[in-house]
C-alpha cells in the first residue's frame, strides 16, 4: 500500500506543479495519468499493484463523476443556457437516441456473433459523453459561450437518461421480465431514475443553497470550512438519489443547476474545493484505469472492437449530432464541432462494470469494446482539443 502512495503521489506532486505548462501541450491529464498507470503496472515497469476489484472502479469513476457533473452545472451560465436551451433539447431528444439507434445498425453489420439486445446494450454504453474528459472545451473562453454551455448540459444529463435504457435492455436480455413488458419496465425504470434523481437533486440543492445563505449572512461559517459544504453536498445529492432508487448522475447535476442559481455571489469560492476534488480523483480514477483495466485488456482488443469503437466516436456520434442541430442557425464548423466533442469516459466505465457484473453471454466482448473506446477517446480527444478550440476561435473572430 504505501509503495503505491509513494508512487501516485510523487508523480501527482510533479504534474502538479508543471500543470501550467502541460495544460498548454497537446497532451491532456487523461492522457498523462492513464499512460503513467500502465507504464507503472504489470506491463511497465511493475512499480503499481493496484488489487482493485471492477465495483472499486465503479465507485471510484461515480464519486468522481458526481462531483464534476454538480461542479460544472453550478459553473453553468444559466442566461445564455436559457437563451441556447434549444441545442442542448435537440442534442438530448433526438442526437442522443439517433446516436443509440446509428450504433445498434452500424453494430449488427460489425458484430456477428452478438444478439441484438447485446448490440443495444453496447449501443448504450458508448452513447453518453464524458464531462470529466471534456472539461477542456467547457470551460476554455475561446470556444463559443453557446456552444460550451451545450455540451456541458449535454455531458451532464445524457449519461442519466442513458441508465433506464440500459436497465431495461439488459433486463429484457437476461430474461428477467416477464415477456410483453418490456415496455412497462422501460416507463417504470425512466420514471424512477429521471424522477426521482430530479426530486432528490432539487430539493437538497434548494435546502442547502438556503442553509448555506442563512449562515453566510450571519457569520456561521468559519473560512477553514467553507469549501467543503460544496463536496458534502453533491455527494449527498447522488448517493441519496442512488438509495432512493434513483439517478445519482441526473441528481448531481440537477442539484449543481439549482446551487449555482441560488448561491450566485459566492459560489466560485464555494466550488474550489469541489473543482479540485473532482479533478484530482479524476486523475486518479484514470491512474487506476490504466493499470488495472488497460494493462488486462488492451492485448484482447479485436478488429471489430476497434473499429466499432472507431466509428462510436466519429460517425455513429457526429451524424445524429449534425442531424439534430440542422435546424439550429449554427453553422457546420459548430455542428461538426460539437459531434466530435463527444468523448467517452467515466460514465461508460461504470456502465461497462454493470455489464460485467451481468449475465450477458457476450458480456466479456462488450466490456473489451467499451474500453477500447474509452482509450480511443481520451487520446483522440485529448490531443485534438486545443489545436480545434485554435481554429473554431479563428472563426469566430476571437
Amino acid at each position: 500500500m504505501y509503495a503505491n502512495l509513494a508512487v501516485i503521489c510523487i508523480f501527482v506532486f510533479i504534474y502538479s506543479v508543471t500543470s501550467g505548462v502541460i495544460g498548454r501541450s497537446l497532451i491532456s491529464g487523461a492522457i498523462m495519468f492513464t499512460a503513467f498507470g500502465l507504464v507503472s503496472g504489470p506491463l511497465g515497469f511493475d512499480l503499481l499493484s493496484l488489487d482493485i476489484e471492477a465495483e472499486g472502479l465503479k465507485s471510484l469513476a461515480e464519486l468522481t463523476l458526481a462531483l464534476v457533473l454538480f461542479s460544472d452545472a453550478a459553473n453553468a451560465d444559466l442566461k445564455v443556457l436559457r437563451q441556447n436551451f434549444r441545442i442542448p433539447q435537440r442534442l438530448l431528444c433526438i442526437g442522443l437516441p439517433l446516436t443509440i439507434i446509428s450504433g445498434i445498425l452500424v453494430g449488427g453489420i460489425i458484430f456477428r456473433d452478438l444478439g441484438w439486445l447485446e448490440i443495444a446494450i453496447l449501443a448504450t454504453i458508448l452513447a453518453p459523453t464524458d464531462a470529466a474528459l471534456g472539461a477542456a472545451v467547457v470551460t476554455d473562453k475561446k470556444v463559443p459561450v453557446n456552444l460550451r454551455e451545450s455540451l456541458n448540459i449535454e455531458s451532464g444529463l445524457n449519461d442519466g437518461i442513458c441508465v433506464p435504457v440500459l436497465l431495461t435492455f439488459l433486463t429484457v436480455a437476461t430474461d428477467s421480465v416477464e415477456q410483453g413488458k418490456p415496455l412497462l419496465i422501460a416507463f417504470q425504470y425512466t420514471f424512477e431514475e429521471i424522477g426521482i434523481g430530479l426530486i432528490v437533486g432539487g430539493l437538497l440543492a434548494v435546502g442547502g443553497s438556503l442553509l448555506i445563505n442563512y449562515c453566510k449572512n450571519r457569520n456561521w461559517i468559519n473560512e477553514d470550512w467553507q469549501e467543503l459544504p460544496v463536496i458534502a453536498l453533491s455527494l449527498s445529492c447522488f448517493s441519496l438519489a442512488q438509495l432512493a432508487g434513483g439517478s445519482g448522475f441526473i441528481a448531481a447535476f440537477c442539484g449543481g443547476l439549482i446551487f449555482g442559481g441560488m448561491v450566485r455571489e459566492h459560489k466560485h469560492q464555494y466550488l474550489l474545493a469541489a473543482e479540485g476534488a473532482g479533478d484530482g480523483l479524476s486523475l486518479i480514477t484514470w491512474t487506476v484505469f490504466g493499470c488495472s483495466v488497460v494493462s488486462s485488456t488492451i492485448g484482447s482488443f479485436g478488429w471489430q472492437s476497434i473499429i466499432f469503437a472507431l466509428l462510436s466516436l466519429t460517425v455513429i456520434r457526429m451524424l445524429p449530432v449534425y442531424v439534430a442541430l440542422s435546424a439550429t442557425a449554427l453553422n457546420t464548423s459548430d455542428k461538426l464541432f460539437i459531434g466530435w466533442f463527444g468523448p467517452r469516459g467515466l460514465a461508460t466505465i461504470v456502465f461497462a462494470v454493470m455489464i460485467f457484473n451481468s449475465q450477458l453471454p457476450h458480456k466479456a466482448e462488450i466490456v473489451i469494446t467499451a474500453v477500447c473506446c474509452v482509450i480511443l477517446s481520451i487520446i483522440g480527444h485529448g490531443i485534438s482539443a486545443h489545436p480545434l478550440i485554435a481554429v473554431l476561435s479563428r472563426r469566430h473572430g476571437k
